[in-house]
């Protein structure tokens, strides 16, 4: 039970988008008072995280830190080249819960929702499911 809500995000190569907006406005217009939203991202090369609002480097160094900790190699066997993409991706995670409260997502003062791009440009979706207690 619930409601699922689709979102679309064209990306480029690499980036961090803050989607916090959305994901509000999907609780807001479906009325949950008191619940759980899920945000789920369906892509092997793409992610989702929550981290700080108020200094965008923080999101360029979360990509740098990734593009160092899993850098592109040409020893990587996967046929499309963008096995770093597709490591990025699961040690991020592609799925995310939060807690709703007085009909707002409880997020700390200094968190967002962000959608990670590693394999871009595209065409992404994002969804998000309201569950009500």
């Amino acid at each position: 039970m619930g409601t699922l809500i689709e979102f679309t995000l064209r990306t480029e190569t690499t980036g961090v988008y803050n989607i916090t907006k959305e994901v509000t406005d999907a609780i807001k217009s479906g009325g949950i008072e008191s619940g759980l939203a899920v945000i789920f991202c369906p892509h092997t090369t793409a992610a989702l995280t929550m981290n700080e609002n108020t200094d965008i480097n923080v999101g360029k160094d979360i990509l740098l830190g990734l593009e160092r900790a899993f850098p592109d190699s040409k020893d990587y066997a996967h046929s499309e080249g963008n096995s770093y993409a597709h490591i990025r991706s699961s040690m991020t995670g592609s799925q995310l819960n939060v807690i709703i409260d007085e009909g707002w997502p409880l997020l700390g003062i200094w968190q967002n929702i962000y959608f990670l791009e590693f394999d871009g440009p595209r065409d992404r979706k994002y969804y998000v499911k309201l569950m009500s207690d």
